[in-house]
């Protein structure tokens, strides 16, 4: 017997909660109109993200069948093998899925000035939706998997995002507008 976790129950109030928490703790900093705009559209994307990648949850009642050790079951839930095992439109999927990403991090951190970085921020955000992912199959039996192809597709994803902004501030309007949302110092 098994019952679902639907995302609303958990992302609604966590957005709310978010509101409330940006509104009441920026109430002394200067933010104007559009950095509260990137702030909310970031949060959105990243509901949108954890919604996709983690709902609905399967919560499995009952003994747990399984007569093999922890760790082979574990084994068993990762993909170790990169490229030869990839699902190509997974893995572009994958990848479009982090290139908001890639492309929301300048505007956040003024320390993000390279597709590098990037990657960087892609790989660890990654990393830990496998961890995760693998948690709850693990702990709830939510029939997820962690895969690599999806680590290198999400990185790859955020350095082509940062890398697509890069050349979109190129552009005189759209950096005139970049400037009017971004809360680093330089986009």
């Amino acid at each position: 017997m098994f019952y679902t976790i639907d995302s609303w129950y958990i992302l609604l109030p966590a957005f709310i909660l978010f509101l409330v928490t940006l509104f009441i703790g920026t109430r002394k900093k200067d933010y104007r109109v559009g950095q509260y705009f990137l702030l909310i559209t970031f949060a959105i994307y990243l509901i949108a993200v954890i919604h996709l990648v983690f709902f609905p949850i399967e919560v499995w009642l009952g003994v747990n069948k399984s007569t093999e050790p922890l760790w082979l079951v574990i084994l068993q839930k990762i993909n170790f093998i990169p490229i030869l095992t990839i699902d190509i439109p997974g893995f572009v999927l994958n990848i479009i899925m982090l290139l908001p990403f890639g492309m929301y991090l300048p505007l956040l951190n003024s320390k993000v000035l390279s597709a590098k970085k990037a990657a960087k921020y892609g790989f660890f955000l990654s990393l830990s939706i496998e961890v995760l992912q693998l948690t709850l199959e693990i702990a709830l039996g939510s029939g997820r998997t962690a895969d690599i192809n999806d680590i290198l597709a999400n990185t790859l994803g955020a350095a082509v995002g940062f890398l697509i902004i890069k050349k979109l501030v190129k552009i005189k309007l759209f950096n005139v507008l970049v400037s009017k949302l971004s809360l680093a110092k330089a986009a």
